[in-house]
């Protein structure tokens, strides 16, 4: 990377694939035991693409009842997945949170946005005591802008007090780094936590 040690002052962490797993088929195979119908469903029923209204900022009220209306057949799975969204992530991506609080040992100011559902984060939130160890966190849902639209960047930089040129983000989403960058900001796009501990420790922000 061109990144210097000496720019950066802050790191900025993505949540959802990058902090902690995700994916819905975590808790929708606990309830559709037949595998060609679990795919058919996450492919048109519960989907990424229709999840991410939510990260947006559409509301479950909103959404939910709508897709009921569509697929009725499937209305107490799409209840679970209003009222059960936990079940979808099973635990911290390895060695991430480690990362994160050896960098909060350094001194290192640590912040986060995240595409992630106003009322989901609501009850994600509470019961993951790592994010006390960040000064501010940008939730798209709560925004109503989500990555990778630039405006949530330039949000973010308002909020967190850091030129561009002084933040790495960290991201697993090539077009959300994309959008960064675009927006002077540095970048890592994650595949795991060996390499992003070796990008660190490269830019002096680990010893």
């Amino acid at each position: 990377m061109s990144q210097t040690a000496a720019k950066i002052d802050a790191v900025v962490f993505d949540v959802g694939r990058v902090l902690y797993q995700w994916d819905l088929r975590n808790l929708f195979e606990k309830l559709i035991e037949d595998q060609d119908e679990l795919d058919w469903f996450l492919r048109n029923v519960v989907t990424e693409e229709w999840h991410f209204e939510h990260d947006h900022g559409r509301a479950l009220a909103d959404m939910v009842p709508e897709r009921i209306a569509l697929f009725p057949d499937y209305e107490a799975h799409i209840h679970a997945y209003a009222t059960r969204f936990n079940e979808t992530v099973p635990g911290p991506v390895e060695g991430s949170i480690e990362l994160v609080e050896a960098l909060h040992a350094q001194g290192v100011p640590l912040y986060a946005i995240t595409n992630f559902g106003h009322e989901f984060w609501g009850t994600f939130r509470p019961e993951r005591p790592v994010f006390d160890l960040f000064r501010d966190i940008v939730v798209s849902g709560t925004e109503k802008l989500a990555k990778p639209d630039p405006a949530i960047y330039r949000l973010a930089e308002s909020r967190f007090g850091h030129a561009p040129e002084a933040m790495l983000f960290i991201d697993d989403n090539p077009a959300n780094i994309a959008s960064a960058r675009d927006c002077g900001w540095n970048g890592h796009l994650f595949t795991d936590a060996a390499t992003l501990e070796a990008d660190l420790k490269a830019l002096g922000l680990l010893g």
